[in-house]
């Protein structure tokens, strides 16, 4: 996966490249590779279960930072947020939406809601854009007024490291196209968001297949902050696995059809998910606990794009 993204780049930066197909094909091929630096790599580094050697752990997830993103505000966003208050409004950043989209039965409606399951896959493709020009930043300033980072030494040395970062991958993966390939710039500029629209898309529809459902609980705490299910009955209630029966589609998205054993076990590579769902599902079945998931990719999509629909037309809850 990081030759996947690597490669296409570096042929660009040599400046041989002097076909617009040519130039798309590359960018294409490495908006396939970020997607699976991100699903594959990344994401296991960050939850620190890529290697049993933390610096491993900690190298591997600066991939994270190399394909224009940042790793602790991803870490924040996904391992403490999403992990821990998965479904929940509000706290759950995964489903903390633009007024455009609406992924919880308990946010506010809007009459444009009920063409969400069109328009959905636009912005799902905007997103990685999204992250590596303001989100990071809107985030990183959220989390520091939550109290998730120190609002002195800390967040400034992030912000410094968040815009360096960035800078370097603009660096190679734009501007030096910008300067060797000899086409018009906004062919290129064109070409590096058709990269960003595929990581996007790919990224999206991987992660929100697992948890904006029908099957999917969207719980809400009482008046004292607490839920009625304890955080293991939550992970199950609120996940959905998929295709659990395809290897090579496991392999390619980072074993992420697996989501209820990865929100079971975070710290566990997802090499190792397959074997476990096995013990996952019978000690559910025996528990009589919801163990959810769909026969394949496309069943969890078409379930998705009904749950977006019903979303969509629901009124506000009151």
């Amino acid at each position: 996966m990081l030759s996947l993204f690597f490669i296409p780049l570096i042929i660009l930066s040599f400046g041989v490249i002097t076909h617009v197909a040519l130039l798309f094909m590359l960018y294409i091929l490495s908006g396939i590779g970020m997607a699976g630096i991100g699903m594959g790599v990344m994401h296991d580094a960050i939850h620190g279960s890529y290697s049993k050697n933390k610096r491993v752990n900690k190298v591997m997830g600066f991939t994270m930072n190399l394909i224009g993103a940042n790793s602790t505000v991803w870490k924040i966003q996904h391992n403490v947020l999403h992990h821990t208050y998965t479904n929940i409004e509000q706290a759950d950043d995964d489903i903390n939406t633009p007024l455009f989209l609406r992924f919880s039965p308990h946010a506010k409606h809007y009459w444009l809601h009920r063409f969400q399951y069109i328009y959905v896959w636009f912005f799902y493709g905007l997103s990685t854009i999204s992250w590596i020009t303001m989100k990071d930043f809107v985030r990183i300033t959220r989390y520091k007024n939550l109290g998730l980072l120190d609002k002195n030494k800390v967040f400034g040395k992030e912000v410094v490291k968040l815009v360096g970062w960035k800078l370097l991958y603009y660096s190679y993966a734009l501007i030096l196209p910008l300067i060797m390939v000899p086409l018009s710039a906004w062919i290129i500029i064109l070409g590096f968001i058709t990269m960003h629209f595929i990581t996007g898309l790919l990224i999206s529809v991987v992660f929100q297949t697992a948890h904006v459902m029908p099957n999917t609980d969207f719980p809400l705490p009482d008046k004292n902050g607490l839920l009625d299910k304890n955080w293991t009955l939550h992970q199950m209630a609120t996940t959905t696995n998929y295709a659990p029966g395809s290897r090579l589609f496991s392999w390619l998205i980072g074993g992420l059809n697996y989501q209820v054993e990865h929100h079971l076990l975070p710290n566990v590579c997802h090499v190792h998910y397959r074997q476990l769902s096995k013990i996952v599902k019978s000690t559910a079945e025996e528990y009589g606990i919801p163990y959810h998931t769909k026969r394949t990719f496309f069943d969890a999509i078409v379930s998705h794009i009904r749950m977006l629909r019903q979303l969509g037309r629901v009124n506000p809850i009151s």
